[in-house]
């Protein structure tokens, strides 16, 4: 409401007091005491206003610190999980050497007969009691001969000539490969087989040289 539409109504609530004798003046003023009334905000109206914005601020806080500690709890769970896979890890390094020389002692006896069967035998139970407590904290050995070369599971030392596999395949290992769960602890150390040389295509060089 105007402030002439305040002043059309104050004049018709004095009109209607026959017996009260009022001036321009003073309806001018009472009209725009009520006009500056109107203007101004109400106090109420404001503070709920600012409430409802603080209750609005809190509640978007609220979601954001419980989202940041659902993401804290995963990633704390995450870390706690692989701790436990990994936690032997190191130990496993170091069993790994002990293990190799094993089975080098049963490699370098078969066949042997001055070999003491009953020193083999229990090396090989060793070598088995071993590899059953690797089986239990999910310890495997990479299966690598007459795979195709993978420098991720395979560590290259030699390549040799060979008709019996295709080009680029493990035709031997020199060490064995270990997995722990599905982390790399130690690749395979092998032999990788190249294609033997054509022949005919060298001969056919050799002319064309000449």
């Amino acid at each position: 409401m105007d402030k002439q539409e305040i002043k059309v109504e104050i004049e018709e609530d004095f009109a209607n007091l026959d017996e009260i004798d009022v001036t321009e003046e003073e309806v001018e003023k009472v009209a725009s005491e009520a006009e500056q009334q109107e203007d101004q905000p109400d106090p109420m109206l404001a503070a709920l206003e600012a409430a409802k914005q603080e209750a609005k601020d809190n509640y978007d806080r609220f979601l954001r610190q419980t989202a940041e500690f659902e993401n804290y709890k995963k990633r704390t769970a995450r870390e706690m999980s692989d701790f436990r896979k990994y936690a032997n890890e190191t130990i496993i390094r170091e069993l790994l050497p002990v293990v190799d020389n094993l089975e080098r002692a049963i490699e370098s006896s078969g066949g042997d007969e001055k070999s003491d069967s009953c020193v083999v035998e229990g090396v090989e139970m060793t070598l088995k009691s071993i590899l059953k407590v690797f089986d239990q904290f999910q310890v495997k050995q990479l299966e690598s001969m007459g795979k195709p070369f993978d420098p991720v599971f395979h560590q290259a030392v030699m390549r040799e000539e060979s008709e019996a596999y295709p080009e680029n395949t493990v035709i031997r290992e020199l060490q064995k490969g270990y997995l722990l769960h599905e982390r790399m602890i130690r690749p395979a150390m092998v032999v990788v087989s190249t294609a033997k040389p054509d022949d005919n295509k060298q001969e056919k060089n050799q002319y064309e040289s000449i």
